[in-house]
């Protein structure tokens, strides 16, 4: 969908209702745990956070708070939603003058204690996004390096003919939101000095 404006709360609102139970506008669901599908863009960076059980706590609720999406031009609806499989949350992104909203539902969450302990998410994409695809955000805490990372991956081709049309320019705003992603996380799990 596209807005000559940031559009209202409200009407955001009334989209994801609308929205809810609409299906993945792709195949491959779920498909982030493993080998990505063939046929489609892959986009995949990580940013080392820090050492020790405090920035690995840090990093847990960044994910939780949906800090990742701390980012300039792009609204997050809402980032009090559930991390849970099912919940949809609305993308409104600004570019080059509009705006566009995009939906996507969280396919499965990541919660792993042991050696290695995870958390986060993967989301899907809806059928209004204008791409069609999975994304996964995810901290990790390797225990015998001491050493927490945040990861972002996707895979993703056009959903809609005007992301065809632009997909140079849509291929630039997808890689300038992971680089901003990387470092929002690194800003969440900072300590204030």
């Amino acid at each position: 969908m596209i807005f000559l404006s940031h559009p209202a709360e409200q009407q955001i609102q009334t989209q994801i209702i609308k929205h809810w139970a609409d299906p993945f506008s792709y195949a491959e669901v779920g498909a982030t745990r493993g080998p990505f599908p063939a046929g489609y863009a892959v986009l995949r960076g990580q940013i080392e956070l820090g050492h020790g059980a405090g920035v690995f706590s840090r990093a847990q609720q960044a994910v939780h708070d949906w800090k990742m999406f701390a980012v300039p031009g792009v609204h997050l609806c809402w980032p009090d939603a559930p991390i849970a499989p099912g919940t949809v949350v609305a993308i409104a992104i600004q570019h080059f003058g509009f705006w566009s909203l995009n939906f996507c539902r969280i396919v499965y969450v990541i919660n792993e204690d042991g050696p290695v302990s995870r958390f986060g998410f993967a989301y899907g994409t809806l059928k209004e996004h204008f791409e069609s695809g999975e994304e996964k955000f995810a901290v990790e805490w390797d225990k015998q390096s001491d050493v927490i990372s945040y990861d972002i991956s996707s895979f993703s081709t056009p959903g809609k003919l005007l992301t065809w049309l632009a997909l140079p320019a849509a291929r630039r705003l997808q890689r300038r939101f992971l680089h901003q992603s990387l470092e929002a996380m690194k800003h969440a799990t900072e300590i204030a000095t």
